[in-house]
């Protein structure tokens, strides 16, 4: 749970801080890790519960992930996820 959450949050802040180099693949591993979250949760409805508890862990380190991949300052991120947990599993959701 903790590691697909931290990949589609950092996904996440990819695209809105870099929307200039968003590609195919990006789109990609953010359907990929956000449907392994769905199945994880329909096979075990408590970890859902269990990804709300270290949400914010996992946006915590997806800055770090961020930044390491687009070459930016980790302070350019927010301290708090700008993304809810409802806009995170959305299969749908691009800021």
């Amino acid at each position: 749970v903790y590691s697909n959450l931290k990949i589609v949050l950092s996904h996440l802040l990819k695209y809105r801080y870099q929307p200039e180099r968003t590609s195919n693949s990006w789109r990609s591993t953010l359907v990929e890790h956000r449907q392994r979250l769905h199945s994880l949760f329909r096979e075990s409805p408590s970890l859902k519960r269990y990804a709300e508890e270290i949400f914010e862990e996992s946006y915590r380190d997806a800055i770090a992930l961020a930044a390491a991949e687009t070459g930016l300052s980790k302070a350019i991120f927010p301290e708090k996820s700008p993304f809810s947990m409802q806009e995170t599993l959305d299969l749908e959701y691009l800021p």
